[in-house]
């Protein structure tokens, strides 16, 4: 099993008991998602996830009916309930409760952060931007996290910062939007996009922090 994602981590974090799983519930979630991103949920069978999960067919049927019902009863909920909460809230702490003397620090801090979360649970956020096509339920759970948690602190920052006169005097809303713009544009085409394009890193990030501090630096 890969170890990208972090399910035992998200799972012991969740207080929700409806899910709470069993080993063999927790193995056949990691293969189901992991599959479900590689191939789509359409080309998925039942049989690629026990073998991935090293469980036999059977014991997917006995506690799920159906691909479907597995996909529903499990993954979709594991994403909306739990795993959204845990990252917004591993977020907003990782990132924003530091202080920082400068905005550039906050920045370089937000997409290395952003990057390596990325890079590490690609498999979940795969299929989770594949379902919000079909379920508008888990568009406005992110979107909900984001308002709730990411967006206070985020702003916070901002007019801090502003107020030192370290970056422009733009909308608060205008700021965010440039920046998770930029960040979003990056990780998306390294890791969706390009996976496979020769790139160096590390300087990519750099070259996307001086592109979003030029465009946001007060001159």
């Amino acid at each position: 099993m890969s170890d990208e994602l972090n399910l035992q981590e998200i799972l012991q974090e969740t207080e929700n008991d409806t899910l709470k799983l069993t080993p063999k519930q927790t193995k056949i979630l990691e293969a189901a998602i992991e599959i479900f991103s590689e191939k789509g949920y359409n080309a998925t069978s039942t049989s690629e996830i026990a073998k991935r999960a090293g469980v036999a067919e059977g014991t997917i049927f006995r506690h799920y009916k159906t691909k479907k019902e597995l996909l529903f009863s499990i993954v979709t909920p594991m994403i909306t309930k739990v795993a959204l909460p845990v990252f917004a809230n591993k977020f907003v702490k990782e990132v924003f409760s530091p202080d920082y003397d400068r905005y550039d620090q906050l920045l370089r801090t937000l997409v290395y952060e952003r990057y390596q979360f990325v890079k590490k649970n690609l498999p979940f956020l795969k299929i989770m931007l594949q379902e919000m096509a079909f379920h508008p339920e888990l568009k406005e759970k992110l979107q909900q996290q984001f308002s709730q948690h990411v967006y206070p602190s985020f702003k916070e920052k901002v007019e801090h910062y502003q107020k030192e006169g370290q970056i422009r005097d733009y909308p608060v809303e205008s700021v965010i939007r440039f920046v998770m713009t930029s960040i979003i544009g990056m990780i998306v085409t390294r890791l969706l996009i390009l996976p496979d394009a020769e790139w160096d890193d590390e300087a990519e990030i750099e070259r996307t922090i001086d592109f979003i501090m030029y465009g946001i630096h007060q001159s």
